[in-house]
């Protein structure tokens, strides 16, 4: 039996694509096509920012360049430059370019709509990834009610590299961050231009995985960011990364960015603006954010702890099996070691807890740690949100497994369960090959897809035909929303994984200060 869905999640049978074409945007006017199902028009490949090269790379967005014709947004934009995709062994290579940045729209209202508007922004680990992924094809969530807004943003070595030089041009002062740069400059456009597809610019979710997730807490910290979006949802990952990671100061990027002008043999900031970005792109890989007093004017743990955030409802969560995406097998003498050398003093404390005794419970216990710190970092987000008294937060815990992919081992291991990023799949609705999909799987997708939407409607995920989620309350009610074959409530979370995290979170804090 399917599970019904919410009020706002509107049947395919109302919907009509009644945008009336060309639409008008502040730079031009723009012509899509219609989706699978004919109720949603989709727009790809539409400019948000001048092509940040040249001169331009290393440098804030700058405003799209205005176009005369009717521009047809028929056609994804090219992704931003990454290492080479690694498909399969005859798959066409995405295009990628330094010109990548490109938003896309799915939309089934009219314009005379306000509908919420959901603005995506991609996984990858700050290196890879596209708004354009088949994975996060909107039309599903179109279907439901909502515009959906799936972005590009500048990765890696252009999206984060810091350099002396930089820092001296920039008038605020700061280099790095140029991706979250780019999510701004992105939802500056969807305050300007949503409108125009059915969309409401008082009622922007921005939403995400990984790092996605970690790029929205920054905004979350961002005061560029303030009014920009009224909700937020994070997936996997918060300001600290995965794990309780202390952010890079300026000094240390800019160190680390001259160490990669040094591999370039790089004289001047000229010269390396002018060099190929595939030359560029293979001298290193620069780190993810960066506390640049500007964008962001302090850690942003910092931020949140004195209430200086953008106070929005957050709903935010982790997996079941997070580690299965990144862990390789070790042994018991590798994972004591790693330990010892991490928690020093706090080792002893953590290997009671994730015991080592052979390689197999070596290999439990990094899985189990690696599920329960980014748990933890989940949970401070949502607990730091609250703080102010002013905003909600919805905490869940994804525990589905999906189906494994066609010919792979059913005793699962590495890379299985509901590991990082499996809830997206659910949330998009794009339940794709080559997995053999179920009812159960289906349903599950239909829950977190209207959970989804109620909150980027009302700021509350709760609706008709779903089961009660309680908001998070670090005192009263810390319990997760655990999204398995069902939703239910779940178990008060393990208090002695809890104080332990809490203690190294603490510590490194104060190491900080």
């Amino acid at each position: 039996m399917r599970l019904a869905l919410v009020p706002v999640a509107l049947s395919i049978a109302t919907l009509s694509a009644a945008i009336k074409e060309p639409v008008a945007l502040d730079s031009g006017l723009i012509s899509g096509v219609a989706g699978a199902n004919a109720a949603v028009q989709v727009f790809r490949g539409i400019p948000y920012a001048a092509p940040p090269v040249g001169n331009l790379r290393w440098r804030e967005p700058q405003p799209a360049m205005h176009w005369d014709a009717v521009r047809m947004a028929d056609q994804f934009g090219a992704m931003c430059t990454q290492p080479a995709f690694r498909g399969a062994p005859n798959a066409n290579p995405p295009k990628t370019s330094e010109d990548c940045l490109f938003l896309n729209v799915w939309t089934a209202a009219s314009a005379s709509d306000r509908r919420p508007v959901m603005v995506w922004i991609h996984p990858g680990g700050y290196q890879t990834g596209s708004g354009s992924t088949p994975g996060f094809d909107g039309e599903g969530l179109a279907s439901k009610g909502v515009v959906l807004v799936t972005i590009n943003y500048r990765l890696g070595v252009f999206g984060f590299f810091s350099h002396p030089e930089l820092t001296k041009q920039s008038e605020h002062h700061a280099s790095g961050n140029y991706a979250l740069m780019d999510q701004v400059a992105a939802l500056r456009w969807v305050q300007k231009n949503i409108a125009a597809f059915g969309g409401d610019p008082q009622r922007v979710t921005v939403f995400g995985d990984s790092a996605g997730s970690s790029s929205i807490s920054n905004l979350i910290g961002s005061p560029l960011a303030k009014g920009l979006f009224q909700r937020a949802v994070g997936e996997s990952g918060a300001w600290m990364g995965l794990s309780l990671t202390p952010a890079r100061t300026l000094a240390e990027a800019e160190q680390a960015g001259s160490k990669i002008a040094e591999t370039l043999h790089a004289q001047s900031l000229n010269e390396l603006r002018a060099m190929p970005a595939e030359d560029v792109l293979k001298a290193g890989r620069a780190g993810g954010p960066v506390i640049d007093g500007w964008f962001l004017p302090e850690d942003v743990g910092t931020r949140f702890a004195e209430g200086k955030q953008n106070d929005v409802p957050l709903l935010a969560g982790s997996n079941k099996d997070e580690g299965t995406f990144f862990l390789q097998p070790t042994t018991a003498e590798k994972f004591m070691e790693r330990s010892r050398t991490r928690f020093g003093d706090q080792a002893d404390a953590f290997l009671k807890l994730y015991p080592a005794a052979t390689d197999e419970e070596a290999n439990a216990s990094q899985l189990a740690a690696f599920r329960d710190e980014l748990a933890f970092v989940m949970r401070v987000w949502a607990r730091a949100q609250t703080k102010t008294g002013k905003a909600r937060a919805f905490l869940y815990y994804f525990a589905h497994d999906p189906p494994a992919p066609a010919g792979a081992s059913s005793r699962g291991g590495f890379g299985s369960g509901a590991t990082h990023g499996a809830e997206a799949q659910y949330v998009f609705q794009n339940l794709l090959p080559p997995r053999a999909w179920t009812d159960v799987d289906h349903q599950v997708s239909d829950m977190l897809a209207s959970y989804w939407v109620n909150f980027a409607t009302n700021g509350d995920p709760n609706g008709k035909g779903l089961a009660a989620w309680p908001a998070f309350d670090d005192r009263k009610s810390d319990r997760p929303m655990v999204l398995g074959d069902q939703a239910t409530v779940g178990p008060a979370p393990n208090g002695a994984q809890l104080a332990f995290f809490e203690a190294v979170y603490e510590k490194e804090r104060r190491s900080e200060h």
